[in-house]
């Protein structure tokens, strides 16, 4: 597995923002649906925060990565969890994900097989 994407799926699998700052800069934009395209840092931690408080547990586990060149990086994730109030929650995702020189993340992008649950 990819050295930067496992550090960065231990760091979002702990559901902790303190861990994910570390990913992030001004300059990071990221999608995940159902939220719009956000940029900046502190925006993106927030987001992470209101994702983490629907859930009363979740769990990301990467399946496949494929290189793209150019420190872009396609990969496919299992999650599964229990949502407040709806109960348990699975899903399959796929992930574009581009890292800077310096190692963090300058563009990230979710693509969900099942979206019902957000609704």
């Amino acid at each position: 597995m990819n050295c930067k994407i496992s550090h960065f799926m231990k760091d979002l699998n702990s559901l902790n923002t303190e861990h994910l700052e570390k990913w992030f800069t001004d300059e990071s934009t990221i999608w995940i649906p159902p939220s719009k395209e956000i940029s900046g840092k502190s925006r993106i931690l927030a987001l992470f925060r209101a994702i983490f408080r629907r859930y009363e547990k979740i769990e990301w586990r990467v399946s496949e990565i494929f290189p793209l060149g150019n420190n872009k990086y396609f990969y496919q994730t299992h999650s599964v969890g229990n949502m407040f109030g709806k109960g348990i929650y699975q899903n399959e995702i796929c992930t574009i994900v581009q890292f800077s020189q310096c190692g963090k993340i300058l563009y990230l992008s979710d693509y969900f097989k099942d979206t019902e649950a957000f609704n």
